[in-house]
């Protein structure tokens, strides 16, 4: 089944990752898998899918009969640029290069108290003046050094027809607790940070901002913060790419769904407005359905804007101001991605349950004109779990060819999956993690789903200890 570039090197990656073969030995791989595939251990089908999962003999991914995945990078190796792949590997985004190769733009989740060298290595510790322009945040040391804040990206090529790495860098730098973040429709990728640390914290200047990394860049970029998409704990964005409006998601117990009206659609700095979702109907609602049930799976209510203001947010309040003003609140918003004329996100602890869920909105033929409200979009409760075996916390998001969404799970403890939900709401699982933890018996989430533009490649992550796999298989033999 596996097919695998290296695994396990002799170098600083063979040490960080060689806990996979010691920690696996807890793992029984469900000896009796029931056949009609709808029992997958601790997973349970709602429709057939691609079958059940078969025992990877190296412990790392279960997949069904006939995939397979090759390593494409993981955390502790040398970079092209000569520093070495930081850790938590996050949301991801995948470009096409050329008829062979593609381009991974990769998120590393890293907060403002990781900035020591697992991210640059330690040769990397004192910066010059070059290296310091180059990344957005330092944080001082008291010894008299200075480190860069270790989030950012790394950029991957890899040949899909070869199944080869060619070349990896750092391509943004000194941001911090990077998560997910979406593609542009011209070829770049907007990572976002999921966290509001900044100068009341001792650091030199605020974060909670979007960046914009072009897809071709081959070194760092210049790490230009869009203001005006505001500042909160950012998650994850995707853009209509008829009229250029950028929806954004929130993770915090009590978020907001954004979006953003830029004055130019192609240059995201010069500035537009931000709004916040609202339930026609029902100013102000709790959407998680926690307390009370605010909504049923497939109800589809109509959909409002509030405007935003001082959405550089020096207090970090977003939140709270937009819902004071009439924003619905959702569940820790995590994955958003476009799907042709609608878009998907998910509220990773959302539902009476709080397994999660998927919401669905449709905007408006009239999206982001003065006369929008005479033609509102309409946002729909798509998938609402109720069995945490079935899915449970998830997170980052995408659409395969076939049109399911594809999502994350981020379980707090427990074995975690890659997940497919059909057009009609039914859940199959399609990879799950072989590699355990020693101490809770869980292991570490998938993040950063996306497909090769062919669509016969899914890329995943697994988070910590990070690799990045690439899944091939028969996508075309789905059973419903």
């Amino acid at each position: 089944m596996i097919q695998s570039r290296r695994l396990f090197l002799g170098s600083t990656a063979a040490l960080a990752l060689s806990g996979y073969a010691r920690r696996a030995n807890a793992l029984a791989q469900d000896a009796a898998l029931v056949e009609s595939g709808f029992v997958d251990g601790p997973s349970r089908n709602e429709v057939f899918g691609y079958g059940p999962m078969k025992a990877d003999p190296y412990r790392l991914l279960d997949l069904p009969e006939g995939f397979s995945y090759r390593v494409v990078s993981q955390v502790g190796e040398t970079m092209s640029d000569g520093l070495i792949t930081p850790d938590k590997f996050d949301g991801m985004g995948c470009f096409g290069l050329d008829e062979d190769r593609v381009i991974l733009v990769r998120n590393h989740e890293i907060d403002a108290d990781e900035f020591n060298l697992s991210a640059w290595g330690a040769q990397h510790r004192l910066l010059d003046g070059v290296e310091r322009a180059s990344v957005f945040g330092v944080y001082p040391d008291p010894a008299g050094g200075v480190y860069p804040l270790g989030g950012g990206t790394t950029t991957v090529v890899y040949n899909l027809r070869t199944g080869r790495t060619e070349r990896q860098h750092l391509s943004l730098g000194g941001t911090a607790t990077n998560c997910a973040g979406g593609v542009t429709p011209w070829g770049s990728w907007l990572s976002c940070e999921e966290s509001t640390a900044g100068i009341k914290d001792g650091l030199p200047q605020d974060h909670g901002w979007v960046f914009e990394v072009p897809s071709r860049e081959t070194g760092l970029v210049a790490p230009r913060p869009i203001k005006a998409m505001g500042r909160f704990k950012h998650e994850a964005t995707c853009i209509d790419p008829r009229t250029g409006v950028v929806y954004l998601t929130e993770d915090v117990a009590d978020s907001l769904f954004y979006r953003y009206l830029p004055v130019d659609p192609r240059d995201l700095h010069r500035g537009g407005r931000l709004q916040a979702l609202a339930f026609v109907e029902d100013a102000a609602a709790d959407s998680r359905n926690w307390d009370s049930l605010h909504w049923r799976q497939g109800e589809r209510p109509l959909a409002r804007w509030v405007d935003l203001e001082d959405v550089e947010s020096p207090e970090a309040d977003l939140n709270l101001r937009g819902h004071a003003a009439g924003a619905a609140v959702f569940a820790r918003g995590e994955g958003v991605i476009w799907a042709g004329d609608h878009l998907y996100f998910t509220c990773t602890s959302g539902g009476v349950g709080r397994h999660g869920q998927i919401v669905r909105y449709t905007p408006s033929a009239r999206e982001g004109q003065s006369d929008e409200a005479s033609d509102p979009g309409v946002v729909e409760l798509f998938v609402e779990s109720g069995d945490r075996a079935v899915l449970d916390y998830v997170d980052n998001i995408v659409v395969a060819p076939n049109g399911h969404v594809i999502g994350c799970e981020d379980k707090q403890v427990g074995t975690q999956h890659v997940k497919g939900v059909t057009p009609d709401g039914r859940v199959y699982a399609i990879a799950r993690n072989a590699m355990r933890h020693d101490a809770d018996d869980s292991n570490t989430e998938f993040a950063g789903a996306c497909f090769s533009p062919d669509g016969r490649t899914m890329f995943v992550n697994l988070y910590s200890p990070g690799v990045t796999l690439a899944i091939t298989g028969p996508w075309e033999s789905f059973r419903a």
